[in-house]
């Protein structure tokens, strides 16, 4: 092909791609690059996107064949793709499944290669060979089921991810129905995409479906997808989440939209340990140890019923101890839900190895024209430290204290006050990362407040009445992050956070995503970040997130927003 000036990527010969935001062909180039590039910086015109090997194999194992990957590219690309691009994509998808796992009988598998040479190599280096059992021929080697999540790690990391088609166990029969009216009285229906993705993951009961990662907006419902997937399968279900919050969320929907009773859905958290056919428990709970020198007293919990399948909740938050069970516990199928694959601790390939590739997304803004969850707009609000003191405090201050200094900056009270002015009659969650500056805000405009110390029944309490619309605006601290159901919320103001995480960003912006049944409109999200300071760093990483998600990001100052003061005043 030669030049065409109309389009807006640029295709770079390490695999990078940079794409003109102020294009009129973006939104559709971005949408169709997200299945298989990773997004790496957002500046306000030019974005830079990588095709990394992982972001290759979670597209092949959803279907995308490496033509597909590079006609995306061939049909947005101002300039001639690089001459090694084409090759360099085809070698890499081809990479996924060169190997596969495979069932001989109910205690032994077998590692299948039909490349000869490829399988030679593979069993002569140290990572993989360990694992590895009996040679059974030229193109095969016997593998323990103890070593089948291990192997699969060990196997991604030298750049050979195995298709796992060995098959699960069947777990404990457990009939249960969607139900067309919903306990509460609501008619309940699961939406088009959610049951699309239900079916993807279970494939028809196929070995090739079972395990893998679904990806959908916060807001977008993925309790119905894990749900639906528990309904196709009739087994016995272990559900692990973030939160006591988001475990009694759980219960109450499963037992709101399935024929299953209230004593066939128990809960497992530091409160309540009681197992049944379905039981929902929390990371927190399964990693718990008193002492660092023992075991995890909670992980037996992996074994305490046939459990037919897991569902991993926030599978993006999953505590590193757990990746240690799931490698034990591959013969179960294992669902993980989530609204990003990005990990801050840069664990993807673990949660690709050992709970599965990603099998299904769809962008947000697809979701958002069609009116299953909110559109938003969003904005940083820029402000200044307010004295020469707190300046110099700190510019002397260590490295840690000057994120902390620039987060519970005073000057962030007043934008809040006219913010909270402005939404007066509509749902606002304040949130932020420092008690003391939640504090400070909840007694100076006599909102209520919820941190992670205040009692069950009280937060209950709390939730309920946002939900009714009695009480209008709440502080939350960083325990609103996690699957907490407020779906009238409209605005977020976002006072502080976790240094720039990506994670975070998700979940908070999930909070006002939910379709407003209220008439309350579109939703607003406000980060306020103190400038020249380390916050601003952290937010420009906290952006990517939005860019991605194909959210437009407008930077605002103070001034912007608080009236200027008349002489009288």
């Amino acid at each position: 092909m030669t030049f065409d000036p109309t389009n807006p990527f640029i295709v770079q010969s390490d695999r990078s791609v940079l794409v003109e935001v102020d294009n009129p062909k973006y939104t559709e180039a971005r949408d169709a690059i997200a299945p298989f590039a990773e997004l790496e910086k957002s500046p306000e015109h030019i974005h830079t996107y990588r095709i990394s090997n992982l972001s290759l194999w979670n597209a092949a194992a959803a279907g995308f064949s490496a033509d597909e990957v590079v006609g995306v590219l061939q049909k947005y690309t101002k300039f001639p793709i690089p001459q090694n691009i084409p090759t360099d994509i085809a070698e890499t998808v081809s990479r996924y499944g060169r190997v596969k796992l495979e069932r001989i009988d109910a205690e032994h598998l077998k590692l299948v290669c039909p490349d000869k040479p490829l399988l030679a190599e593979l069993a002569r280096n140290k990572k993989v060979k360990e694992f590895l059992g009996d040679k059974i021929d030229d193109t095969t080697y016997g593998v323990s089921p103890a070593f089948r999540g291990v192997l699969k790690q060990a196997l991604i990391t030298v750049g050979y991810p195995a298709e796992d088609i060995a098959g699960y166990t069947e777990g404990a029969m457990l009939p249960m129905e969607l139900r067309e009216t919903a306990a509460s009285g609501v008619p309940f229906r699961v939406r088009d995409y959610q049951r699309e993705a239900a079916d993807v993951f279970h494939a028809g009961g196929d070995v090739r479906g079972g395990s893998g990662v679904i990806v959908l907006p916060c807001g977008a419902g993925k309790t119905v997808v894990g749900i639906a997937s528990m309904c196709l399968l009739q087994k016995n279900t272990l559900v692990l989440t973030t939160s006591i919050t988001a475990v009694k969320q759980w219960r109450r929907e499963i037992i709101d939209k399935t024929t299953l009773t209230e004593d066939e859905v128990k809960e497992y958290t530091g409160e309540t340990k009681d197992i049944g056919p379905v039981t929902v428990a929390t990371y927190q709970i399964i990693t718990y140890r008193p002492d660092k020198t023992e075991a995890f007293p909670h992980f037996g919990l992996f074994e305490q019923r046939d459990w037919g399948l897991i569902v991993y909740d926030e599978v993006h938050l999953l505590p590193a101890p757990v990746f240690r069970v799931t490698a034990q516990i591959q013969a179960r199928r294992r669902l993980g839900l989530t609204a990003t694959l990005i990990r801050e601790d840069g664990r993807e390939g673990d949660v690709f190895s050992l709970i599965g590739p990603k099998k299904y997304d769809v962008p947000w803004r697809e979701l958002e024209t069609k009116g299953w969850i909110a559109s938003a707009s969003c904005s940083e609000i820029r402000v200044a430290l307010p004295t020469d003191s707190t300046r110099m405090e700190y510019a002397v201050a260590d490295h840690r204290a000057k994120y902390r200094i620039a987060s519970e900056n005073v000057a962030k009270d007043e934008v809040v006050a006219e913010l909270l002015k402005r939404y007066h009659d509509q749902r606002v969650i304040v949130i932020g990362q420092y008690l003391s500056q939640l504090k400070r805000l909840s007694e100076r405009f006599e909102i209520p407040m919820i941190t992670g110390s205040t009692g069950n029944a009280e937060r209950e309490d709390l939730y309920g009445k946002f939900r009714r619309g009695e009480v209008r605006h709440l502080v939350l601290s960083k325990v609103g992050n996690f699957a907490i159901d407020l779906p009238d919320a409209n605005v977020l103001i976002q006072v502080s956070g976790t240094f720039g995480s990506r994670q975070e960003e998700a979940q908070r912006l999930g909070r006002i995503l939910r379709p407003k049944s209220s008439g309350d409109g579109d939703a607003h999200f406000f980060t306020l970040v103190t400038r020249d300071t380390r916050e601003l760093d952290f937010a420009h990483h906290r952006q990517m997130f939005l860019t991605e998600q194909g959210y437009s990001y407008e930077i605002l100052d103070e001034r912007d927003v608080i009236p200027p003061k008349s002489a009288a005043e």
